[in-house]
Parts: C-alpha cells; sequence; structure tokens
C-alpha cells in the first residue's frame, strides 16, 4: 500500500482514511425519537481529534511530546495566563494543586499538616481529598442555594490561625463569588485554589475587568473527562501566574523531580553534574535529584492531541451550553412555585456544566428523579450532596477529629434531600431539551 511512498506520503493517505472513516461512522446526527436516551453529558467530536489521535499514534513517543508542548502553550493563551501543566486528570490536578502549597520553598507560607483549609461539602470529593490525605483539617462551611456556591458571609467565622488557604469548586459553571473570597484572601494573606473543572469558559468581571474562572485566585485547575467542557477521555490541567508555584507543581507531577528538563531532553540547565544538592555527593546527576516527594502524574501526547483539537471548539461549546441553559430555564419558569432554578452569580458569565434544581417544601425528588429516569431522561444528585455524611468519613466522625464544621450546614443537607441536576452539554439538540421540558412538567402536575 506504501510502496514508493515516503514517511510523510503515507502518513497523509492514513489520516486522508482516517477522516473519512469518522466522517461515515461517527459523525452521524440522528432525529431524536420518544424512547431515545437523553445523556446528561457526551464527547462532542469530529474528524480533527480522531485525526490527531492517530497523528500521535503514529508517532508512537506515548509519553508527553510535542502535542503536549502544544496544548499547554495555546490553553495557557486561551486562559490568559502565564502557565499551564498538563496532567492525567482533574482529580490529579487537584491533588499537585494543593500538594504545590505544600512545598518548603514556599518558607513561611508553606501549608503545614494541621494547619487549616477553608471548603465546603456540597461538592466533588476529590476537592477535599487532598487536604485529607496531607494531614491538613477541612474546614466546612455551607452554601447558598440556587447558586450552590460557598456562602462568604461565613469566611470569617471559618478563620483560625491555623487557616492557610481556600479551596473550592465553582459549582456546575457558576463561579463562586471570586470578589469577596479574593479579598478576604488577601486581608489574611491567604492562598486560594480555584477547582474550575466544572466551569471552563466561564467568566467573572472583577476589578472591572472581565477573566475567566480559574485564573483569578493562585492556582486554578481543570479536568478533561468526557463529561466536561472539553475532552481528552481522561486528562486535567494545573495553572497559575506564579513562576514558584509553576516550577513546585511540575516538579510534583514529574515525580518530585528538582530537574526541568522536560521527557526525552537532557541537561537543559547545563549544570547536570556539576551542583551539590541536600547531603548528595557533588555532581550526582541532577535529574535523579529529588526536591518533592512527587508523583507520575503525566498526560500522554495522544490525549493531548485530542485536547489541541478540543480546544479549538471550546468557545462554540460554550456558546452551545450558554444557550442551552437559558432554554431549559425559560421553559421551566413556570414551575417555580414548586421548584427553584438556578441562577447565575453577580458579575459572572457562566458556562454550565449542568441545570440544578431544588424541590420546594412537600415536592418529592425521588419521585421527579424516578419519572424522569423512566423517560430515558439521565440525572445526577449535585455530587456528594453533603461529604461529610458518606462511608469516607466513618472513621473521622467516630473519632471526632481531621476536620472542622462550621455552623449546621442547612443549604448542604438541602441539596443532599432535595436536589438534582440535569444536562444542557453542546451535543444536545432543542428536541432533546424541549422533551425534558416537558417531562418534567409533566411529572410536576403529579406531585
Amino acid at each position: 500500500m506504501f510502496e514508493n511512498k515516503t514517511e510523510n506520503e503515507a502518513r497523509s493517505e492514513i489520516l486522508k482514511i482516517i477522516e473519512e472513516y469518522c466522517n461515515k461512522y461517527h459523525n452521524i446526527e440522528k432525529e431524536f425519537k420518544v424512547g431515545d436516551r437523553i445523556q446528561y453529558a457526551s464527547r462532542v467530536y469530529d474528524s480533527k481529534e480522531m485525526s490527531n489521535l492517530v497523528d500521535s499514534a503514529l508517532d508512537f513517543w506515548l509519553t508527553s511530546g510535542k502535542y503536549t508542548i502544544k496544548f499547554e502553550r495555546e490553553f495557557a493563551k486561551f486562559l490568559d495566563i502565564k502557565y499551564c501543566t498538563l496532567v492525567n486528570s482533574g482529580s490529579s490536578a487537584n491533588l499537585i494543586a494543593f500538594m504545590a502549597l505544600t512545598s518548603p520553598l514556599l518558607k513561611e507560607r508553606k501549608i503545614n499538616r494541621g494547619d487549616e483549609v477553608i471548603t465546603v461539602a456540597a461538592g466533588f470529593p476529590t476537592t477535599v481529598t487532598p487536604i485529607i490525605q496531607y494531614g491538613v483539617i477541612p474546614v466546612f462551611v455551607d452554601v447558598t442555594i440556587p447558586g450552590y456556591n460557598i456562602d462568604e458571609n461565613m469566611l470569617e467565622m471559618a478563620l483560625s490561625h491555623k487557616t492557610k488557604a481556600i479551596m473550592i469548586a465553582h459549582t456546575l459553571g457558576n463561579p463562586f463569588n471570586l470578589k469577596k473570597v479574593k479579598e478576604f484572601c488577601e486581608k489574611h494573606n491567604l492562598w486560594l485554589i480555584e477547582d474550575n473543572c466544572d466551569a471552563l469558559g466561564s467568566t467573572y468581571t472583577i476589578n472591572g475587568k472581565e477573566k475567566l474562572t480559574g485564573t483569578i485566585g493562585d492556582i486554578g485547575t481543570s479536568s478533561f473527562y468526557p463529561p466536561h467542557h472539553m475532552t481528552m477521555g481522561e486528562g486535567g490541567a494545573v495553572y497559575t501566574n506564579n513562576s514558584l508555584l509553576n516550577k513546585i507543581i511540575r516538579s510534583f507531577r514529574d515525580w518530585g523531580r528538582d530537574c526541568s528538563c522536560p521527557s526525552g531532553v537532557d541537561n537543559l540547565c547545563g549544570h547536570r553534574f556539576d551542583k551539590r544538592y541536600g547531603e548528595l555527593p557533588v555532581g550526582y546527576d541532577h535529574k535523579y535529584v529529588y526536591s518533592h516527594f512527587g508523583y507520575n502524574l503525566k498526560a500522554t501526547d495522544m490525549q493531548a492531541a485530542i485536547g489541541c483539537a478540543q480546544l479549538e471548539k471550546l468557545n462554540s461549546f460554550t456558546k452551545k451550553r450558554i444557550s442551552n441553559f437559558n432554554r431549559l430555564k425559560g421553559g421551566l419558569k413556570d414551575l417555580q412555585d414548586k421548584l427553584i432554578l438556578p441562577e447565575a452569580t453577580e458579575n459572572s458569565n457562566p458556562s454550565w456544566f449542568g441545570f440544578a434544581i431544588t424541590c420546594k417544601k412537600g415536592i418529592d425528588r425521588n419521585k421527579i428523579i424516578k419519572y424522569l429516569e423512566d423517560n430515558g431522561i439521565q440525572t445526577r444528585n449535585l455530587f456528594a450532596g453533603n461529604l461529610i455524611k458518606h462511608p469516607c468519613f466513618d472513621e473521622l466522625r467516630k473519632e471526632g477529629k481531621g476536620y472542622r464544621v462550621v455552623g449546621d450546614l442547612k443549604n448542604t443537607n438541602r441539596i443532599m434531600e432535595d436536589t438534582f441536576w440535569i444536562g444542557l452539554y453542546p451535543g444536545m439538540t432543542n428536541k432533546e431539551i424541549d422533551f425534558t421540558i416537558k417531562k418534567i412538567k409533566e411529572v410536576c402536575k403529579e406531585v
């Protein structure tokens, strides 16, 4: 097949076939019919992603490489931020973001075991997991409804002499009140980690400037799992404007190395064999010097190749998410005697990840969910609901230590009982949205 062809000619032919294959067997628009499953989220892609994936596979580099470098550069440019580090998941991004703040290089601002980090229980567990695993105390405060974000009025009550940081997510794409949270952090010299995994493309206007969420705090994180705003299958990113934090983040990602050489590169600094580190002998190979207890959390170049193609579509994805949200909210506005519909935070423009609904008093959430699921409409609870009620907290509850709660978490508990959400991802059609609205109206007549 490739006789008398150069490698580049052969590659071009393969990629042309891949494009034709994808267009014929993957990019097939199906007319929605009653009985079809309406997913809460799914991948949206075309032949560009598949061609990039195969192009990377033909290189057979496998680990991070040219596509990783390209993605980190272009994603940082998209965010208008200085530094981006690609990792293998959003959970790993949160792990590295937190662990970066435990580095001895931060001196007196280093987070130590026994210190405290303010967060919320109404969210996804991997925002909190790194805090607990390192031996730091998460301090849980309540959230608001219908914003589903941290109640910033409780921050002063949560503060103690041990507080070192705030680590919270923008819930379902809706930014938390970054102005008040940022001012609180600056007032008390605290770090701010924005878990931006569900909010890529959301913006918040602060000090007269509209900025993408994830770029206003000290560190931001993203997830590229298939349901998210863009996907690599698996994957995540950590980003910052702080050069020291960036150095630490990349060290934790790459086994804890002191060396900054990328994969396949030796002696970038020109001093690989002539310095002394710690109590190692002079001239010890710098590529095997470890300044942190790190991990290997790199993504593969094949994932990055998909991400490069997805990033080109991200703005269009955001527009469709906003359009789908508005269609859902407009269609359900007459049900506000029974349902609490989501509200965007002041000064924000969310790239919505999902459409949260809280049932009013006397309305049975389980009946609504069962009716929707029976009619092929996927639903999801608002993640953990109240994380400290889960089995993973059983031992901590028995011991009565390891975390702290401020107030009664009234809204958090209500979310656990009364809240669910439905999808609005860019691949949803108007017919699917309208069918969803119809079924919610039907069941609300019966509850």
